[in-house]
């Protein structure tokens, strides 16, 4: 598996950033059962930095938490099974499967985990979480899919020993 990390700004974590991306990224690679190799790009960045993506590629002129944005487009979500027929899916010099980007807003990552009363590493950790899953093709858009969401972001989570407290 491949990650590329791109810091965009001051990212003053306690813990090393790199490495639980790398874990939280291949334990829900594990745990949906993906059957290939992967790449996925991890970008840190602040509400300025984010905030001109979202205006970008979402037409949304305000900052957020974190932003994914899937190579991949899934008839069902979390069914693999289409993808080997897809040679463009592939970076043809790795072999890997291209999933897709993550951006993550280091700013909010502190100020949500002030207000949900938890740790940084917590925070960090979940929005990864929550971003792989959607490179695999969840989304929270009706209650069941948030449902759905929040049930595997609990067990990845729960698979890394990251709790709330």
């Amino acid at each position: 598996m491949t990650i590329y990390f791109e810091t965009e700004c001051e990212a003053d974590f306690d813990f090393d950033y790199e490495k639980i991306a790398k874990d939280v990224i291949n334990t829900a690679i594990d745990h949906m059962g993906f059957p290939f190799e992967a790449e996925v790009s991890v970008t840190i960045t602040d509400d300025e930095g984010i905030q001109t993506i979202n205006k970008e590629f979402r037409q949304i002129d305000s900052p957020t938490d974190v932003l994914s944005f899937p190579m991949i487009e899934y008839k069902n979500a979390g069914d693999f099974s289409e993808i080997e027929e897809n040679d463009d899916l592939f970076n043809p010099e790795s072999g890997e499967v291209i999933l897709g980007d993550i951006v993550l807003n280091v700013q909010r990552i502190y100020k949500q985990a002030e207000e949900y009363g938890h740790s940084i590493l917590r925070e960090y950790a979940f929005l990864i979480a929550h971003s792989m899953l959607h490179l695999f093709g969840f989304d929270h858009m009706t209650e069941a899919e948030a449902s759905v969401m929040e049930q595997k972001q609990r067990e990845i989570l729960n698979i890394l020993g990251i709790s709330r407290d």
